[in-house]
């Protein structure tokens, strides 16, 4: 019997979290961009910084999201250590906010939110604010029916003769009970969620008051846990962050556990129920640490950063993602920011490749092939790791604009990629065979091989441009400049033919190159070109169309 009600109670915690799920994943992609503003804005000094926590988590629902988001800004230099450790006080003293809002009885509302989510969610507009909107209302529906279900569940444990026997070992040892708080939130990876399953169990009378208290000290720890862990491989900014948290949990949950038996008996001023204090406890406490460390973060500041110092760089960091952050996966206009960062890297590294192979046709330096070979090496790991990357930004998620440029970031990189591939396979044997041949150009062919590879190379310099800012004028210049290059190839190919005819000697010995060399060429700036193309006819397609709306006007 025992068991069953266990696994009924399981259950609701799951249901539990499922619906805190989706009210996360649903404000985060409704409203995922202006909470990263906010708290970009509001660092300036520690307070804002504090409020800004609060806000965002009272809205997110998650203090552990919010770390994991201000860990990423403070892995990529956008915020201070001492600022993002601001935020994340106010992140845990947001989430205590919606443990009280949730203590009044509001199950009837359930039913509500349910209807209403999903009549929202329904909707035709697959990627809109609407449907993330009834996805936050089914959570929230969720949610109170899974408390609901918690405490019915939970009230014949009462008479249960197990659980006192799996209690007991608890209720005398407050250590022990602080560490399975720790277990459940880390497993759970939620403390709203065992503050609430806590909350239930004491309005059902299962389990006492004190042993609830030294578990919501546990909770509070835990849920440092889960972002401690999935900082370990970021920069170690990052890492800071939730290290620092755990710093000052840990300091909190001692200073609270050694007071504990002298404020035990003015609990009751924190609430007329069990379940109320067991709340403003939760709420108390993060309040204290964050009026006891919020002058001192300096000082946190300076005890992480000398636990975790700066890394020293390494030569192969270049085959490794700076802007690919998993923890923003569910904000689609920040994901596919950071993947067009990415990809700029990329487009950096083939121009790089560009001048190093043209100075392989006018020097017989061997180490440059390797240093070729070395760089595309990188570019292909780098964009195997985009295109990964890309793909788990789901359509579901994106709007059109967000799907267009989605399709372009994708397209970009993979003619990267292509670019490198014709250096790499094209090119650079092209050169080999000139070193070893021991041959040169004419004088007249290598002017023209390099005013052609000084046009690619622009054209490769304009085409990053052209993508990151989607400028109509730049698009057409683009194209324009296509144009150009293929008339300078054919006059570059025009004049070859001329010194075969007059039996050049240097012309007959690399005619084959030659030719390779400008088709090669041609290719990269084709590929190039592509993105003006869609940024062209969107451009067309709007003019089009407010000429049509002027016209249905008169």
């Amino acid at each position: 019997m025992t068991s069953l009600i266990l696994l009924k109670i399981i259950g609701g915690v799951c249901l539990l979290l499922f619906g805190l799920k989706l009210v996360r994943s649903g404000v985060t992609r409704a409203f995922g961009l202006q909470l990263r503003r906010v708290i970009s804005m509001a660092t300036k000094n520690r307070v804002t910084a504090l409020l800004a926590g609060i806000g965002v988590t009272a809205l997110v629902q998650s203090s552990t999201a919010t770390t994991m988001i201000i860990s990423s800004f403070a892995g990529q230099g956008l915020i201070s250590t001492t600022s993002a450790l601001a935020v994340v006080l106010g992140a845990d003293i947001g989430t205590t906010i919606v443990a009280q809002a949730l203590t009044f009885d509001l199950s009837w509302l359930s039913p509500a939110f349910l209807i209403l989510g999903y009549i929202f969610y329904s909707g035709k507009e697959q990627a809109g604010t609407r449907r993330q909107v009834g996805r936050i209302l089914i959570g929230l529906g969720l949610m109170l029916l899974a408390l609901a279900t918690i405490k019915m569940a939970a009230i014949p444990l009462k008479t249960s003769q197990t659980l006192p026997l799996i209690l007991s070992p608890l209720d005398t040892d407050p250590i022990l009970a602080i560490l399975v708080g720790i277990i459940l939130t880390w497993v759970f990876h939620s403390s709203l969620a065992i503050v609430l399953l806590l909350m239930s169990m004491v309005g059902a009378d299962v389990i006492p008051l004190h042993l609830a208290l030294m578990m919501v000290l546990g909770a509070n720890i835990g849920n440092v846990i889960a972002p401690l862990m999935s900082s370990l491989k970021d920069p170690p900014q990052a890492a800071r962050i939730p290290a620092g948290n755990l710093v000052m949990r840990l300091t909190g949950v001692f200073l609270a556990l050694a007071f504990f038996q002298f404020l035990s008996p003015y609990f009751h001023y924190l609430g007329k129920t069990d379940v109320s204090i067991i709340i403003n406890f939760h709420m108390v406490f993060n309040i204290f640490v964050a009026i006891l460390f919020l002058p001192f973060l300096d000082f946190v500041t300076h005890l992480v950063t000398l636990a975790i110092p700066e890394k020293q760089s390494h030569h192969d960091d270049a085959n490794k993602p700076k802007y690919l952050d998993d923890r923003v996966l569910e904000t689609p206009t920040v994901a596919l920011t950071n993947g067009a960062r990415e990809v700029l890297r990329l487009a950096d590294m083939t121009d790089q490749m560009l001048q190093l192979v043209w100075q392989s046709f006018q020097k017989n330096d061997l180490s440059i092939f390797d240093r070729i070979r070395s760089i595309d090496g990188n570019v292909d790991k780098l964009y195997r790791l985009l295109k990964s990357y890309l793909v788990r930004i789901t359509q579901e998620t994106m709007n059109d604009d967000e799907g267009k440029r989605h399709f372009q970031i994708l397209t970009f990189a993979t003619n990267i990629e292509h670019v490198g591939d014709i250096i790499d396979r094209n090119l650079i044997p092209l050169a080999e065979k000139r070193v070893r041949s021991k041959v040169d150009f004419s004088t007249d062919g290598k002017k023209e091989l390099d005013h052609l590879f000084q046009l690619v190379i622009d054209s490769v310099r304009l085409a990053q441009t052209v993508f990151i800012s989607g400028d109509v004028r730049l698009a057409r210049q683009l194209v324009d400049d296509k144009a150009m290059i293929k008339q300078a190839e054919r006059d570059a190919s025009v004049n070859h033919l001329g010194r075969l005819q007059r039996g050049v000697p240097e012309t007959l010995a690399t005619s084959d190159l030659h030719m390779d060399i400008i088709r090669d060429l041609r290719r990269i700036n084709s590929l190039m070109t592509a993105i003006a193309y869609p940024i062209l006819d969107d451009s067309t397609e709007r003019t089009r169309s407010n000429l049509k709306d002027s016209q249905i006007g008169n």
